[in-house]
């Protein structure tokens, strides 16, 4: 099912009609804040939970394995920026069919996540708020949104800007307030040494197979860079600002992560950790810092409807990208005069609206269900994104060396460890109890859009 290999015309692409209204500080905040959600600040828990101290091992083989995706991308994208990105990319490396799973994949993943973050910011605010239900917040959030995602792409960069800037920031904070605490600067703390990181069982008190299963649980909390690279074709010079946002995210990003988990378990036994429960406020309520949850509700809460914004213009994009290419209808084409396809907006935002009725009938089972489907979604783009890379870098060596502005490390070496690393993933969900319905549930979802994807490639080959 793969079409005619691309010419040097066709892999440089053409120029969006959208805005370009994304500044480079957008884009490196965006790379930077992208990732920063409640995986790290919840969910890690879990991570801790099952690997001991080696989560840190964890999250060094799982953030390596996004900073390799990331490189490809980055790779990519400057060579040839587009809305799509990487749906544009397999298209051109693989075939229409290629274009239209790995968009329509990450399209189906970005609205089911949205809708989910919305229900999880409404919950928050619910506590803060019991007099205004839940599902009214979520109606709250997606009108604000909405409204922000329709009017100029440079108001989504502004409000990522700020909202990656706080998460920033309470990292950066974070880890300089623990780094205090381990060596026993701050008032009522003694240094604590090794002490957490060796007593308990060891470094790795369940060992390879606790890494293992701390890989597992924290992999997926990388998603999101991706958006960077759509957000790209919207700044003024996509080649030169995806290059420089990738070159300090992919670095700073593993720092955050491996950084917070090492004096987490530095400063705390890891049999303390409770899956559900943030290390975070752990910390900071041993370190004696006043409202300790309520400050990390705030974060997560920013948190939350920081990858709301980014999933509503990342999905609105996708799909745009998608009608351009005759891959979704027409009319999601038409743009505004700022330069927003303020339809591709609305339909991405329909999900999310429909969410405020599905938390009105089932507040806590349905999303449940939905994050089954799009699970292991992520892994399966990835892995399209390396086989396209794989394909593309040569052509683009032969035909427009010029634009291989950035190069991923040690090709093809790297890409081929990256896609092992997927496969090994992929392999762990098979076994494991927990994690093997979402993967059951997402390969159907990926079997269902490919074949459709090949239904439509036998029409157009018999029309054509």
């Amino acid at each position: 099912m793969h079409d005619a290999p691309p010419t040097a015309e066709s892999l440089a692409g053409e120029k969006e009609p959208l805005s370009a209204g994304l500044k480079q500080r957008h884009l490196t905040m965006l790379g930077l804040g992208g990732v920063i959600g409640a995986g790290l600040f919840v969910g890690s828990g879990a991570g801790i939970a099952v690997a001991g101290p080696g989560i840190v091992v964890s999250y060094l083989i799982a953030g390596a394995l996004a900073m390799l995706v990331m490189r490809m991308l980055g790779e990519m994208s400057a060579a040839m920026p587009a809305s799509g990105a990487f749906s544009v990319h397999a298209e051109r490396a693989l075939g229409r069919w290629a274009g239209f799973t790995v968009g329509w994949l990450y399209w189906f993943l970005l609205v089911v996540v949205l809708a989910v973050e919305a229900t999880g910011a409404a919950q928050i605010a619910n506590g803060w708020v019991p007099g205004v239900p839940q599902w009214a917040w979520v109606l709250i959030f997606m009108v604000v949104f909405t409204a922000a995602n329709l009017t100029a792409v440079k108001n989504f960069g502004e409000f990522e800007f700020w909202f990656a800037a706080l998460k920033v920031g309470a990292i950066v904070l974070f880890l300089g307030l623990s780094l205090l605490a381990v060596f026993g600067v701050l008032p009522d703390t003694e240094a604590v040494g090794f002490t957490n990181l060796t007593g308990q069982g060891g470094f790795l008190p369940n060992g390879v197979s606790g890494v293992v299963s701390g890989v597992l649980a924290v992999v997926f909390a990388f998603g999101g860079l991706e958006v960077l690279t759509i957000a790209a074709a919207e700044s003024d010079d996509p080649a030169r600002a995806v290059g420089r946002a990738v070159r300090s995210a992919v670095w700073r990003i593993l720092f955050f992560y491996v950084g917070s988990m090492l004096v987490i378990v530095t400063l705390l036994p890891w049999s303390s950790m409770e899956p559900g429960k943030s290390p975070y406020v752990a910390v900071l309520d041993h370190i004696g810092i006043p409202a300790a949850g309520q400050i990390m509700n705030i974060v997560v809460f920013v948190a939350l409807l920081s990858a709301l914004n980014a999933n509503l213009y990342g999905s609105s994009r996708m799909v745009f990208s998608l009608a351009e290419r005759g891959e979704a209808p027409k009319a999601l084409l038409k743009v505004s005069g700022s330069g927003v396809p303020r339809r591709a907006v609305l339909a991405s935002v329909a999900f999310g609206f429909a969410s405020v009725i599905l938390n009105l009938q089932w507040p806590d089972s349905i999303f449940r269900y939905l994050l089954n489907a799009v699970g292991a979604v992520l892994l399966f783009v990835w892995g399209l994104i390396a086989v396209s890379q794989l394909r593309l870098r040569r052509r683009i060596e032969r035909e427009m060396p010029e634009r291989l502005a950035l190069r991923m490390w040690c090709f093809p070496y790297l890409t081929w460890v990256a896609l092992a690393g997927m496969a090994g993933v992929l392999v762990l969900m098979l076994t494991d109890e927990g994690a093997r319905p979402q993967l059951m549930w997402s390969a159907a979802a990926t079997g269902a859009v490919l074949l459709v994807a090949g239904v439509r490639e036998l029409r157009l080959r018999r029309a054509g």
